[in-house]
C-alpha cells in the first residue's frame, strides 16, 4: 500500500485535533449556543405578556416566601397561610402604586415645567460658562435627544394608547393568579420540574433553586428597605429646604431605587433641576450634595448591611445587564435585569461548586427532596 494512501487518514484526523481544529470545533460550538440563546431570546420576547407577569411573580414570591413559612411555623393552615400573604402583598403593591401615581399625577405638568426650565438654565451656564461649548453643539445633542424620543421605536415602546394599557391590565391580573399559584404549589411545581432528574444531580438542582431563591428574595426586601430610607433622607431633605413638589420627587426616587447605579442618580438630578428653578443655585447644590451622600451611605453601607450576599455582581456587569434589560423590554427590563443576573451567577457558582465530602440527597428520606409519585 502506498505511503500517501495510509497518511491520508490521519491527515484527514490531524486537521481536527491540532490547535487550529479545536479552536475551530470550539468555535462553532461557541456560534451554536449564541445562535440558541438568540433564538430563545427572540422567542421570549414575542410572549412578553407571559413572560414578565411569571417573572414578576417568581421575584414576589421569593420575597414574601419567607412570611408564609414563618405563618406554617407559628400553627397557620397552609391554604390560610398563602391567602393571608398574598392579600398583603397585593395590599402592599396597591398601596405603594396608588401614592406614587397620585403624587406624581397631581402635580406632574408642574414637574415637567421645571425640569424644563431648569434644563434651560442649564444650558445657559453651560454657554456661559468656563467650558468650551457652543449652541451648535447644544442643539446638536437637543436635536438627538428628541429624535430619539420621537422615533418609532420610542413610540412603539411608550406606554400610551388603550393597547398597552389592556396588556398593563391583563399582565397584571396574569400576575396575581400566577402569584397565588406559586405561593400554594411552589414546591409541588418545583418537584414536578425535577422528576427527570436523579441523584447528584438533582440534589445540585435542588441547592440551586433554594440559593436563587434566597438571593431574589433578600434583592427585592433588600431593594425596598435601601429605597425607603433614600426616601425618606432625600424627601426630608426637600421638604426642610421647601423644595416645590418634594413628594413627587421623593416618589420618583423611591422607583428608582429599583433601579441600580442609574435610578437614583437620575431622579436625583431631577430634584436638583427643579430646586435650581425654584430656589436658586445654592439649594440646588445642597440637594446634589444631600443626593451624592444618601448614594455614599446607600452603597457602603446600606447595600452590604441589608443586602449582604444577596448581590454579588461588579458594577460594570450591572451596567451591561442594565443596558441589555432596557434595549430588549424598556422600563420593565431594566428593573428584571439586574436581580436576573445575580440569579445567573448564583446558578452557575452552585453548578460548578465542589463540595468536599458532599453526599447525594436521598429522596426517599429527606422531606427537601421528596418526590411525588
Amino acid at each position: 500500500m502506498s505511503p500517501s494512501i495510509e497518511s491520508s487518514p490521519r491527515s484527514r484526523q490531524s486537521l481536527w485535533t491540532d490547535g487550529l481544529g479545536r479552536a475551530a470545533v470550539r468555535s462553532a460550538q461557541v456560534l451554536l449556543i449564541l445562535a440558541l440563546a438568540c433564538i430563545t431570546a427572540y422567542g421570549l420576547l414575542q410572549i412578553q405578556l407571559l413572560v414578565i407577569p411569571v417573572l414578576i411573580a417568581v421575584i414576589l414570591a421569593a420575597a414574601i416566601g419567607p412570611f408564609v413559612n414563618l405563618l406554617r411555623r407559628r400553627g397557620v393552615p397552609g391554604a390560610l397561610a398563602t391567602g393571608l400573604a398574598f392579600l398583603s402583598i397585593l395590599l402592599l403593591l396597591a398601596a405603594v402604586f396608588s401614592v406614587i401615581v397620585l403624587s406624581v399625577r397631581s402635580q406632574w405638568n408642574e414637574l415637567v415645567a421645571a425640569a424644563a426650565q431648569g434644563l434651560e438654565e442649564l444650558e445657559a451656564f453651560l454657554l456661559t460658562g468656563p467650558l468650551p461649548i457652543d449652541q451648535q453643539q447644544l442643539a446638536q445633542a437637543r436635536e438627538g435627544i428628541v429624535d430619539f424620543a420621537t422615533s418609532a421605536q420610542a413610540r412603539s415602546g411608550a406606554l400610551t394608547g388603550l393597547s398597552v394599557a389592556t396588556e398593563f391590565l391583563t399582565g397584571a391580573g396574569l400576575m396575581a393568579v400566577i402569584l397565588f399559584f406559586f405561593l400554594k404549589d411552589g414546591a409541588k411545581i418545583w418537584n414536578f420540574l425535577l422528576r427527570p432528574f436523579h441523584g447528584p444531580r438533582e440534589a445540585k438542582l435542588r441547592r440551586m433553586g433554594t440559593r436563587t431563591m434566597e438571593v431574589l428574595g433578600g434583592y427585592v426586601r433588600g431593594t425596598a428597605v435601601v429605597a425607603l430610607v433614600d426616601t425618606v433622607a432625600i424627601g426630608t431633605a426637600l421638604l426642610i429646604m421647601q423644595v416645590p413638589l418634594a413628594v413627587p420627587l421623593a416618589m420618583i426616587v423611591f422607583m428608582g431605587a429599583f433601579i441600580p447605579l442609574v435610578g437614583a442618580t437620575v431622579a436625583g438630578i431631577l430634584a436638583a433641576l427643579v430646586a435650581l428653578v425654584a430656589n436658586g443655585p445654592v439649594i440646588a447644590l445642597i440637594v446634589a450634595a444631600v443626593v451624592i451622600a444618601v448614594n455614599q451611605l446607600e452603597g457602603d453601607l446600606l447595600q452590604p448591611v441589608v443586602m449582604g450576599k444577596s448581590l454579588q455582581l461588579h458594577a460594570l456587569v450591572i451596567l451591561m445587564a442594565l443596558t441589555a434589560g432596557t434595549i430588549l423590554s424598556g422600563i420593565i427590563g431594566a428593573v428584571l435585569a439586574v436581580p436576573l443576573a445575580a440569579v445567573a451567577w448564583t446558578a452557575i457558582q452552585v453548578w460548578t461548586a465542589e463540595e468536599p465530602g458532599f453526599e447525594p440527597m436521598n429522596p426517599d428520606l429527606s422531606p427537601a427532596g421528596s418526590r411525588p409519585t
